[in-house]
């Protein structure tokens, strides 16, 4: 009696494409080189003004498995929701056109999910800039293996906010209406949040994912807009929402403190020589989301500084805080409270009146102290 063979799962890949002439080749030479071969992919062409869509009807000519679709520039959100609307398969990825996949990517996502039966399954990544590919400490430890998990199991793995490292059952996504929000940026952490909380998901520690940074790319310009700004806070709003219907409350602490809070260190670097409507922009986010809560955040000592003194309306200071830490060769200088024994941040007068600030914003924590 003959043996039935298991037909390998079909994977659907969608991939936005706006402006990426000089990049799309690569990204689709990656698709092509994986050791799974059973994938269908759909190229969004959102308008493109450059070669792009060119290139990607060139792609399709040569491959069956590629096809394209040309609409008017509508952002990355509507771009996705446009190839998932088009691709079949029983697993959906996305891919983003400026970027490249390691040659076992979706095997190494497919055949977790296959034997865990999970709705989900996000490997690390690698920063991939000046030829060099660096994984970010912060994903190497989200990536600790995990199979077939909740989010009550590693409240963290919510800071894995991207797109493009994971691969979803077809059916849970459309079970769960997963789509991504259009006309605004940072998309990816309100649906990837929502993915997290409502399913199952497997984490690997492979490298699943090439992420070149690029000069002029959206997350290279961020935050120095007032509009920019604005989409930040509401998509940060977005995926609160979502873990505070969630329900646990461990979850939301940790979500709020470690993630929602993870990458205000980059609007504070900012605050020099922003404008009057940026900063405010920035304070009232800061309140609403925190209020002073900052200084019991995951973030750094420096940061959680910042975030008290962004909460006290204290520009001025927050603007000498950012420009000293810039110009330091290494970590902020510390102090011991010789009464107490405490360890604190030492910062120059010249910089901060510590008299003025409550000690709990001035405070280091034991894994903070090194040596």
């Amino acid at each position: 009696m003959k043996r039935l063979l298991r037909r390998a799962p079909l994977l659907g890949v969608v991939i936005p494409a706006w402006g990426v002439e000089d990049y799309l080749d690569d990204c689709v030479r990656s698709l092509l080189a994986q050791t799974h071969t059973r994938w269908q992919a759909v190229i969004v062409d959102d308008g493109s003004t450059d070669r792009t869509g060119d290139l990607a009807d060139a792609w399709a000519a040569r491959d069956h498995r590629i096809s394209v679709v040309h609409q008017a520039n509508a952002g990355l959100g509507a771009a996705r929701n446009t190839g998932v609307a088009h691709v079949r398969g029983d697993y959906l990825a996305f891919l983003d056109s400026d970027d490249v996949l390691p040659r076992t990517a979706y095997a190494d996502l497919l055949g977790s999910l296959q034997q865990s039966g999970s709705d989900l399954a996000t490997g690390s990544i690698v920063r991939w800039e000046d030829g060099t590919l660096t994984e970010p400490p912060w994903m190497r430890r989200l990536h600790r293996p995990l199979r077939h998990a909740r989010v009550e199991d590693r409240p963290e793995i919510l800071g894995d906010v991207f797109a493009w490292n994971k691969v979803w059952r077809r059916s849970a996504w459309d079970a769960a209406g997963l789509t991504w929000p259009e006309g605004i940026r940072y998309e990816d952490q309100p649906t990837t949040t929502r993915a997290f909380l409502d399913g199952t998901f497997d984490v690997l520690e492979e490298v699943v994912y090439h992420w070149r940074i690029r000069a002029g790319s959206i997350t290279q310009t961020r935050a120095s807009s007032v509009a920019d700004l604005a989409d930040r806070w509401e998509t940060k709003r977005m995926a609160l929402a979502s873990v505070q219907a969630h329900g646990d409350p461990e979850v939301e602490r940790v979500f709020r403190d470690r993630v929602l809070a993870g990458d205000l260190w980059r609007y504070f670097l900012l605050v020099p020589g922003c404008t009057p409507d940026w900063w405010r922009m920035l304070r009232s986010g800061v309140l609403e989301l925190w209020g002073t809560g900052l200084v019991d955040s995951g973030l750094p000592p420096v940061h959680r500084l910042a975030g008290w003194l962004v909460a006290e309306d204290r520009r001025a200071d927050v603007t000498s805080l950012m420009e000293w830490v810039a110009a330091l060769d290494g970590p902020a200088p510390r102090a011991q409270d010789i009464a107490t024994g405490a360890w604190r941040l030492s910062v120059p007068p010249s910089v901060l009146d510590e008299t003025t600030v409550p000690t709990e914003a001035l405070a280091l924590r034991d894994h903070e102290l090194g040596g």
